[in-house]
């Protein structure tokens, strides 16, 4: 454990296991946690005790499985319209969506990586990883790349190491070197496109949703196949992808949306 970690106290401990049971993504049981906790087994049921009794996790004594709560839910639902962008930008993704037919992704950036807020699909909607609350790489999607792009630099720079460089596919850039260059092209021509780098057959345009002052607030996606488009055929996107994340932008501006960290 960090010693930035250690700072955070019970407080901080609490936190790492809401998130331990959330990324498990289905009810768990305490010895499934214990085999995966830094903590103590003693330590360890005295944070879930606590979790459980605060309604930030249930506790189902007959199968003996631990989920989360619905007091969590609650705070969930209201950090989604108080601080995210999904609340403004739901009628334009709609508008957005209808008018082309394809799927559109609404993000923001979570420590360098893409936490998905909002997904319209199409009547033929096509299978892939994305969902609203998923975390995705930023490196390796068209719309983490539109983000980390207009980044201040330092900002930027802090993310570019955060990145796991895994190879999802043969297109995955899997280098900082080759994402800085990346990012570069995108800052001057305004888009980022996924070229099946984070998923087979999955291609997207993408563009950053700037504040007044150009402080980044999100990211927003047209994601759709080979089989629909080609990159040179996606790119007449263009003109709608930004008109639309325009329109976020100014709307988020006159709603004073809270700069996000990074």
């Amino acid at each position: 454990m960090t010693a930035a970690k250690n700072s955070d106290g019970t407080v901080g401990k609490a936190l790492d296991l809401l998130d331990k049971v959330a990324a498990i993504g289905h009810p768990v049981r305490f010895s499934e946690l214990l085999a995966d906790s830094e903590h103590p087994k003693a330590t360890l049921y005295r944070l879930l005790q606590t979790l459980t009794s605060q309604g930030m996790l249930s506790y189902d004594p007959d199968r003996q499985l631990y989920s989360l709560g619905v007091r969590l839910v609650k705070l969930a639902h209201a950090a989604w319209r108080q601080s995210s962008l999904a609340p403004i930008a739901r009628p334009f993704l709609d508008e957005l969506s209808n008018k082309l037919g394809e799927t559109v992704h609404l993000a923001q950036l979570d420590h360098g990586q893409v936490l998905y807020l909002d997904k319209r699909n199409p009547a033929k909607p096509l299978m892939m990883f994305s969902d609203a609350g998923k975390i995705g790489p930023g490196y390796c999607t068209g719309v983490g790349k539109a983000m980390l792009a207009f980044l201040e630099d330092s900002t930027r720079e802090q993310c570019i190491k955060q990145q796991a460089y895994h190879r999802y596919t043969a297109h995955t850039l899997t280098s900082a070197e080759a994402l800085r260059t990346e990012l570069d092209e995108i800052r001057i021509q305004g888009i980022a496109f996924d070229r099946e780098e984070h998923e087979p057959n999955i291609i997207c345009i993408a563009a950053p949703i700037l504040s007044g002052s150009d402080r980044v607030l999100g990211g927003l996606s047209i994601t759709t196949s080979m089989q629909r488009y080609t990159l040179l055929t996606l790119e007449e996107l263009k003109p709608d992808l930004l008109e639309t994340a325009r329109k976020i932008g100014e709307q988020a501006d006159l709603w004073q949306f809270p700069e996000l960290q990074a």
